[in-house]
């Protein structure tokens, strides 16, 4: 079984530098989807109360047979959750869904910038963290100015950013900001969603250079860019594949190439705009 090396985020806390994602993930389907996933050896698990699927999450991680505390589980506040004593009630009921009495992280999953509730929401985050029903608390598809108003108008750093993150979308400016704040930078939709990435003549040739399929060669980008990424799939044997990343490098030649790829288009919502409700 594949041993996932980790990063160390701002608080100490060991994180998997590869997850296992299950948006999209249907609750009736999730509990084998991610009973495949900890079977091949994923340790971290990201849901969210938007995937509405906690619940199936939940039952794979108790009839797991993994030790707690070998595992990484993340989960996301929704947006029409926002606000101090409103987060408090969702972390609730998403730690109930789960079958857990602690998360080790928990995410705002978007800013909603229009709504002006973040910098509370945030607060709420800090409540869990200290006391003790989060290891960590974060931020997803937050921009560089929303981190600064966070870093201004709270205590904690984030640890983690999750953002859409992949080939054709570098992030080079957030990740810098990162970098210089001590958050780690987390990338979701690593392969691209499967939306031509994969299938670029740049990649493809990697691929074919060292043996590997086009996931493996994006996912081991991911890894030496120093990311995390949470790759997902309900296919068994993609599960095992995209875990299976550690028996080759990619050398500057491919690193160049890949880094040539960079669009800058999202696939998904503009954090910026994106209202979510």
């Amino acid at each position: 079984m594949t041993q996932v090396p980790s990063i160390t985020l701002n608080n100490g806390v060991a994180m998997p530098q590869l997850g296992f994602g299950v948006w999209q993930v249907p609750d009736d389907e999730a509990t084998a989807v991610v009973s495949a996933a900890l079977a091949a050896g994923y340790r971290s698990v990201d849901t969210a109360s938007a995937y509405r699927n906690e619940t199936g999450t939940g039952r794979a991680l108790a009839r797991s047979g993994v030790p707690r505390d070998e595992l990484f589980v993340t989960t996301k506040l929704w947006n029409t959750d926002q606000g101090y004593d409103a987060t408090l009630r969702a972390f609730d009921v998403s730690l109930e869904r789960l079958g857990l009495d602690r998360v080790d992280l928990y995410l705002v999953h978007w800013p909603i910038p229009s709504a002006g509730l973040y910098v509370d929401t945030y607060r709420a985050l800090e409540r869990i963290l200290a006391d003790g029903r989060a290891r960590a608390i974060g931020v997803s598809n937050f921009l560089p100015e929303h981190l600064e108003r966070l870093l201004e108008e709270t205590g904690v750093v984030p640890a983690v950013n999750q953002i859409e993150l992949h080939p054709q979308l570098q992030q080079a400016a957030a990740r810098a900001f990162h970098e210089r704040h001590g958050i780690t930078t987390e990338a979701w939709s690593p392969l691209g969603q499967g939306r031509g990435l994969l299938e670029v003549p740049t990649v493809v040739a990697i691929a074919h250079k060292h043996g590997r399929t086009p996931a493996q060669v994006v996912l081991r980008w991911h890894l030496q860019l120093g990311v995390v990424a949470i790759p997902k799939s309900a296919n068994p044997r993609r599960i095992e594949e995209n875990i299976d990343l550690f028996g080759f490098t990619l050398d500057d030649e491919d690193l160049t190439a890949l880094a040539a790829l960079d669009e800058g288009r999202r696939l998904g919502p503009d954090p910026a705009s994106f209202s979510g409700f």
